[in-house]
């Protein structure tokens, strides 16, 4: 007995048969059997249905399950374990894998499986959910690549056990390879292909069709570039030519934005479209990393407003004082906003893998079509021959019907009654049987009608199939208009926006930060706040816009700061760079597009915006008008370190009417009381103050009247006053009086506190002016809501009564037009 452990002695005829193998030899073996299988079986597309293995499994077996776009959607583990158990002997996860990239809007531009639960997300940001939750059932394109499969159209071959069988290709009727892409990684090969738009492929395709020498140029008038499943844009075409001459190429995807007012003080880009196979998370960790790193300037706000109704949507804001276009050129430099696509059509041919160009790609399938047309086409004939070899025979039973039944009830059997019907009637023994299994009731003489009908139309059908098959030219229309009415029922438009430019991506003209250049700062009637481009004034005539209406204008620049003056005597700094911006040329010229300035100070009830300011020491100063007649002209020694600070002491009950930013002390300031009296004299009569100071005597008051306007004025232009009149006892919407316009130079000049001039005589009924103002023209009214009103053009007398007002009038100023800067001596000439 051996020894535990020992080894037992070989049997008595053991041979001894040891086989040397180089190592180097056996390795290169298993590699190609390995390699084999990865670029066969695994990896790579087949070039006529544009499918890898797995992925025509899936569709096959889906379509053999009845899962048809009319039936009920089924667990994805019941199609998984179908496909595995029959077809795919892989691990279930490979098999899943490829069943949600078929269900992806975002992966593939006509998708093939229709999902129902979480199939993850663009970019592969989430994962799909578990196959347990999820359920799937075909799409109606799905339905394409297996229509006319049961009519042997394609080959079938074994599964790995030999117990099943399953298509070597699909008939696929539509060019799946270019409209969906692939992408797979063999062994010592690779492929990456991107999707395109159906109706141009198919396009494409028909002309190669109709004209089988047509050139690469030919076909890229209708095949332009890809279409890519998220949109975005290509910059640049230079590659896409090259990938569809040789096979390879790259080109770049960008990220489709605009820019955009995202709040009422910024300016942001908004990201409606990604770049393929990139999604919203990967860019968000790129640009919060590069701003923490501060790679990237002039980022604010990063916010994901991401869903199911508006769809992808990043809202990037962008920091006051930075070009947004700038900043976008960074952006696509620095994050996944701009992706460089590498195209490698790489597929397999007659069991070979070719890299293959646009026209290769479209030969081939053409081929596929052609072939799969031409078997049907046979199979449905061959189908229509033997229904008429059965229907003749059913003929010749009915004419002799009697006949028939006698020979029938005198066999001893079946098989006896089929040989005398064959030898009696002359029939096959396919008629024959045929006969026997038809029950008599279809034996009568409407069914003779039927019949006759039902062979004419398969004579006819026959015929036609004949001519299809005995004329290439008649088989490749047939291929062409079926690809027509693919094209007319599924084809959608295009997606991606193809650019011709070489795609800098960073411009050199455009600064990140914006320049301090000139602007204008605007304040309509409406409480709207806006700024302009540069320092020139928007355009005065033509067509009227919204809010057009302006009670102040201030020449300053972009990164300087104004000051917002209140009825209290406050002055508030505004930052120009938080204003929105108005269009270069707006026309109509309109505030529409400005903010109200509430969102920009905080006011106390009762407290109104009466006018605009510098904050630094430019021009001749502030000056300011008051309700009880006070004028005053500010020294501008404002407090560096303060937002907000008084710039006059104000008595009890008094309240600042009316603020202006003078250029010179050659202005006029003009008061335009209650009671209808005008005054105006130089500011250089009023001494300037410091801000805790209350001003001096500007207009001499009656005991009830007020001062309802006050500004400045230049002489040296042309400039008109307007005057409107009513009582001061109507109800508020039951008003009615008279407007008047008057040339401004009509009124004398007086001095600083005294009475001025009448500018208007009341009539009957009528005891104050409700409205009044003194500006340059074109004068500007509008109604309570902005919208523009038109003013009487013809002048009245200095102290005329005016004319019957015919619409409410609940504005009235001037337009965007200030008066032009001086020319600094050092800069004037002889």
């Amino acid at each position: 007995m051996a020894r535990r452990g020992s080894q037992a002695p070989p049997p008595p005829d053991f041979e001894e048969n040891i086989i040397d193998v180089d190592v180097s030899e056996e390795m290169r073996g298993s590699f190609l059997e390995y390699a084999y299988s990865v670029i066969y079986q695994r990896a790579l597309p087949d070039a006529r249905d544009g499918l890898k293995p797995v992925q025509r499994r899936i569709l096959y077996s889906m379509n053999e399950m009845g899962l048809r776009p009319d039936r009920g959607h089924v667990k994805c583990a019941r199609v998984v374990g179908e496909v595995m158990g029959k077809l795919h002997p892989h691990g279930d996860g490979a098999i899943y894998d490829a069943m949600v990239r078929l269900a992806q809007p975002w992966a593939m531009r006509m998708p093939l499986v229709d999902g129902h639960g979480n199939f993850g997300s663009l970019g592969g940001d989430d994962a799909p959910a578990a196959m347990r939750y999820t359920e799937s059932r075909l799409t109606r394109e799905a339905m394409l690549m297996v229509a006319s499969i049961d009519e042997d159209t394609v080959d079938f071959r074994p599964n790995y056990d030999g117990q099943e069988m399953e298509p070597e290709v699909l008939p696929a009727a539509f060019p799946n390879l270019l409209v969906n892409g692939s992408s797979g990684i063999a062994v010592g090969m690779a492929t990456n292909m991107a999707p395109h738009n159906l109706g141009e492929v198919i396009a494409a395709a028909r002309h190669l069709i109709d004209n089988p020498e047509a050139t690469l140029d030919d076909l890229m008038r209708f095949v332009p570039g890809p279409d890519l499943p998220t949109g975005g844009m290509i910059v640049g075409l230079e590659g896409i030519r090259d990938a569809y001459e040789s096979g390879r190429g790259t080109f770049r995807t960008r990220a489709s934005v605009s820019i955009e007012n995202v709040t009422t003080r910024r300016k942001g880009i908004v990201v409606s479209e990604l770049p393929y196979a990139v999604g919203p998370e990967r860019v968000k960790a790129k640009i919060k990393e590069l701003v923490n790193a501060k790679k990237l300037n002039g980022i604010a706000d990063l916010k994901d407003l991401t869903d199911r109704n508006v769809g992808l949507r990043l809202v990037i804001e962008i920091k006051n004082g930075f070009n947004p276009e700038a900043v976008l050129a960074e952006l696509y430099r620095l994050t996944p906003m701009e992706e460089t696509f590498g195209i490698n059509n790489v597929a397999l041919v007659d069991g070979q893998p070719r890299t293959l160009g646009l026209r290769d790609l479209l030969q081939v399938y053409v081929d596929h079509r052609i072939e799969v047309v031409r078997r049907r086409s046979a199979f449905r004939r061959r189908k229509r021959e033997d229904r008429l070899h059965l229907v003749d025979g059913l003929l010749v039973a009915l004419l002799n019907i009697d006949e028939v039944i006698q020979v029938i009830r005198q066999s001893d059997d079946a098989g006896q009654a089929k040989q005398r019907l064959m030898r009696i009637f002359e029939l096959s023994e396919i008629q024959a049987q045929y006969i026997l299994d038809t029950p008599l009731r279809r034996l009568t003489r409407y069914d003779r009608l039927e019949l006759e009908k039902e062979k004419e139309q398969l004579r006819r059908e026959i015929a036609e199939l004949t001519a299809i098959l005995e004329s290439e030219t008649k088989l490749r229309k047939v291929v062409s208009s079926e690809l027509s009415d693919v094209a007319a029922e599924f084809a959608t438009p295009r997606r991606t926006v193809l650019l011709e430019s070489s795609g800098q991506t960073r411009s050199a003209v455009v600064p990140l930060e914006m320049a301090d250049d000139p602007c204008l700062v605007l304040l309509s009637s409406t409480g709207l706040l806006a700024r302009t481009n540069s320092a020139d004034p928007l355009p005065a005539e033509g067509s009227r816009g919204p809010h057009d209406v302006l009670v102040s204008v201030v020449r300053t620049t972009v990164r300087a700061q104004v000051g917002a003056v209140t009825s209290a005597g406050r002055m508030i700094r505004v930052d120009v760079l938080d204003l929105p911006t108005l269009p270069p040329s707006a026309t109509p010229p309109s505030l529409a597009g400005g903010a109200p300035i509430t969102e920009y100070v905080d006011l106390d009830p009762g407290e109104t915006i009466v006018g605009l300011g510098t904050t630094d020491d430019s021009g001749a100063g502030l000056a300011l008008g008051t309700e009880q007649g006070v004028v005053k002209r500010v020294v501008p020694d404002y407090p560096a370190n303060r937002d907000e600070f008084e710039v006059i002491g104000l008595k009890d009950g008094d309240r600042v009417v009316g603020a202006v930013q003078l250029d010179t002390e050659e202005q006029n300031l003009v008061f335009m009381t209650t009671d209808a009296q005008l005054l105006h004299f130089k500011a250089a009569l009023v001494r300037p103050q410091g801000r805790p100071a209350g001003g001096m005597a500007g207009v001499k008051l009656t005991p009830d009247a007020r001062v309802l306007w006050f500004g400045a004025v230049d002489t040296t232009r042309e400039n008109h006053v307007v005057t409107v009149s009513g009582s001061s006892t109507a109800l508020p919407g039951t008003q009615t009086g008279a407007i008047k316009i008057a040339d401004f130079a009509d009124f004398p000049a007086k001095g600083r506190a005294t009475g001025g001039v009448r500018s208007h005589r009341f009539l009957k009924g009528e005891d104050t002016l409700l409205l009044a103002y003194t500006g340059p023209t074109p004068l500007r009214a509008s109604a309570q809501n902005g919208k523009p009103l038109d003013l009487p053009a013809v002048l009245g007398r200095r102290d005329g009564s005016g004319d019957p007002l015919q619409t409410p009038l609940a504005k009235v100023g001037g337009p965007i037009s200030p008066p032009a800067p001086e020319t600094p001596p050092s800069q004037q000439t002889d």
